[in-house]
């Protein structure tokens, strides 16, 4: 069932891709699951020019494939337009597979993804390692379009696809005594480039945390696809966390790992600059980041003669959902 938000924080009819073009990739993928289709996917032609550079996808399990052609288009009121889907997977942050924005979408392809399991440890009555189909037994996927706002100051409006954290979350049952949620990211040197090289100044694995409330919050979601199709290699595939109002960062990619655990987690980026980078990394214009202000941001697509600039919106403009979760914090203190 599709968790409807607020239209104050909700993407727009114009952000999305347009409904034909939905319509025929979804009937592409509900004949390949059905089996007359063969081969890799070959997404049909795209109505809008924005979208003709959509590629087909890795190779992708047919549990995945037949989960995907299920989900319903979403239909928002309009506003702001999707981020291409070129930028959205041309334009990222793995420091797995390098330090250059280009470097995931160059090297992410060595990444074997299938099989996949995660390990559930911790505070929880269900431990376990569950395969990504497993996963999936037991939850409806959804389209949410977000907003996604970097710390870096570039943002993107990406259509999601994926299921609320909170379902996993009440599925391993948790105890009373855990209070947060450390994710862990795969390490695999031989496929990870940006692992084996000497110069990188990250200590893996790459660890992020949530409280346990925001991550049972209806926006926080796993997502396996993208773009009505699955993931990339390069945006996390085949399992990342989305949560929108926080800077992407926290947002960790192809997760291995979740725990649920007592104590605050010391995540990867808060560790390595703690005056940067802080545990909550909610989005705050009033915040400045010590070599720059987060108060605009730049969305992509833009140019020289078209910053596309534009005000940064206080928690990336969800606070309407989520600004109770924060209530008598000291939103500068824990930033």
């Amino acid at each position: 069932m599709l968790i409807k938000v607020p239209k104050v924080s909700s993407a727009a009819e114009s952000e999305v891709t347009p409904e034909a073009v939905y319509l025929s990739r979804r009937s592409v993928l509900a004949a390949l699951a059905a089996g007359s289709l063969s081969g890799a996917l070959a997404l049909p032609a795209r109505a809008d020019e924005r979208f003709a550079d959509v590629p087909s996808p890795e190779s992708v399990p047919p549990f995945l494939e037949s989960r995907l052609a299920a989900v319903p288009a979403v239909e928002l009121p309009s506003g702001e337009e999707v981020t291409p889907f070129f930028d959205a997977t041309h334009y990222n942050n793995f420091y797995e597979f390098g330090s250059s924005k280009q470097d995931p979408s160059r090297h992410a392809g060595e990444l074997i993804t299938d099989p996949w399991s995660v390990e559930i440890d911790g505070e929880v009555a269900r431990p376990g390692r569950y395969s990504l189909e497993d996963l999936l037994s037991q939850v409806t996927l959804q389209e949410r379009i977000y907003r996604l706002r970097c710390v870096e100051g570039w943002s993107m409006v990406i259509p999601w696809i994926g299921f609320p954290l909170a379902e996993l979350i009440r599925r391993v049952e948790p105890s009373g005594h855990a209070r947060y949620l450390r994710f862990e990211t795969l390490v695999r040197r031989e496929q990870m480039r940006g692992v084996r090289s000497e110069l990188g100044l990250i200590e893996w694995p790459y660890i992020e945390g949530l409280r346990l409330d925001e991550a049972m919050h209806p926006l926080t979601i796993l997502a396996v696809g993208m773009y009505g199709r699955s993931l990339p290699n390069q945006n996390g595939a085949p399992l990342r966390l989305v949560v929108p109002w926080k800077y992407g960062f926290k947002s960790i990619k192809s997760i291995i790992r979740i725990s649920f655990v007592r104590d605050r987690p010391a995540t990867t980026w808060q560790t390595m600059a703690p005056e940067e980078y802080g545990f909550y990394a909610n989005v705050n214009p009033a915040v400045s980041h010590p070599r720059w202000s987060q108060a605009r941001e730049r969305r992509l697509p833009n140019s020289l003669f078209k910053p596309n600039v534009r005000p940064t919106q206080l928690f990336n403009g969800y606070a309407e959902e989520v600004a109770s979760l924060y209530s008598g914090m000291d939103l500068r203190k824990d930033y």
